[in-house]
């Protein structure tokens, strides 16, 4: 490895109660370890007092780099400017809840070292999240992997190490609605999965809502696939077909039968019918061209407000 630096990038969002004892294992443990590190906070506009504890770890850690954004962007964005800040050979990327297993983090470098991975994740039997994030992170699972072939079997949690050469790759996007996960499989095949235990949370609850997930699962399929354009292609074909079939149907049953009536109700419930339809392949495509237009309209993926220890 010709840069011995390990880069932590870490998203901050509701974690004054938490941060702290991230950062103090990540020091003990780089410590233990002889890992010349760095870390770099990035506050997503927490609603909370996080932003002055990271000021205080700062002034007291000069290892420790700090980002604050104007608004909230999310993670995926935090998580993008930490990247550009890095300068880590390695880069591990993890929460700010406690629950990322860094401890393991030894396993995982040397697990990549010997397989020459570039990516490698932690995996674990049973995720310790609320039912609501379980429900988004299966229906994100089998998003990524019929958009991009991420394995399905594969229970992924919040941490994994990178190269830098793949981390240089996924912070060339610049567009607005980045989905990391997509990025980090564009960019490379060449991935391993460590088992790690998943660690319950220690202060208050995810800031992940069920609607949050169901966002990025959007994001992910618009943003690095045309599969739901292709599936309102094959649902408008068989509606149709379905169509033709019930009305060559109906014409033989009013030749063999003049008696039978046309139903007022079986009428209005097609119609319901291929009006939903109509309008859900209407939404597919203007999602794609309202992401269309705010990637020609140059939004920013972030705007950054303040930064500590940054040179």
């Amino acid at each position: 490895m010709m840069n011995d630096l390990i880069s932590f990038v870490i998203p901050c969002y509701r974690s004054e109660k938490t941060i702290s004892e991230v950062i103090a294992e990540i020091v003990e443990l780089s410590n233990a370890n002889q890992y010349d590190y760095e870390i770099i906070l990035v506050n997503d506009s927490s609603p909370d007092n996080v932003w002055e504890v990271i000021r205080n770890i700062c002034c007291e850690n000069h290892h420790v780099r700090a980002i604050k954004f104007s608004k909230n962007f999310g993670q995926a964005a935090a998580v993008m400017a930490g990247y550009r800040e890095c300068n880590g050979g390695l880069i591990v990327t993890m929460d700010d809840d406690g629950q990322s297993p860094v401890d393991r983090l030894p396993e995982m470098i040397a697990m990549m070292n010997t397989n020459d991975f570039d990516v490698v994740y932690g995996t674990c039997e049973e995720a310790k999240f609320s039912f609501s994030r379980r429900i988004g992170s299966k229906i994100n699972a089998w998003m990524a992997y019929t958009a991009y072939g991420r394995p399905m079997d594969k229970r992924i949690v919040s941490i994994n190490v990178m190269r830098r050469y793949v981390v240089e790759e996924i912070v060339r996007y610049n567009q607005p609605y980045a989905y990391l996960s997509g990025l980090v499989y564009r960019s490379t095949r060449n991935i391993g999965y460590c088992k790690v235990e998943h660690r319950s949370r220690a202060s208050g609850t995810s800031g992940y809502k069920l609607s949050s997930l169901l966002k990025i699962w959007v994001n992910g399929f618009t943003a690095f696939s045309i599969k739901p354009l292709q599936l309102a292609t094959y649902i408008g074909f068989m509606v149709a077909a379905g169509g033709f079939v019930l009305g060559i149907i109906t014409i033989i049953r009013k030749i063999i039968n003049h008696h039978i009536t046309t139903g007022w109700s079986s009428t209005i419930s097609i119609l319901l019918f291929l009006g939903g339809i109509i309008l859900l392949v209407l939404g597919i495509i203007g999602e794609y061209i309202g992401r269309i237009y705010m990637c020609i309209n140059l939004s920013p993926q972030y705007v950054i407000s303040e930064k500590v220890n940054n040179k």
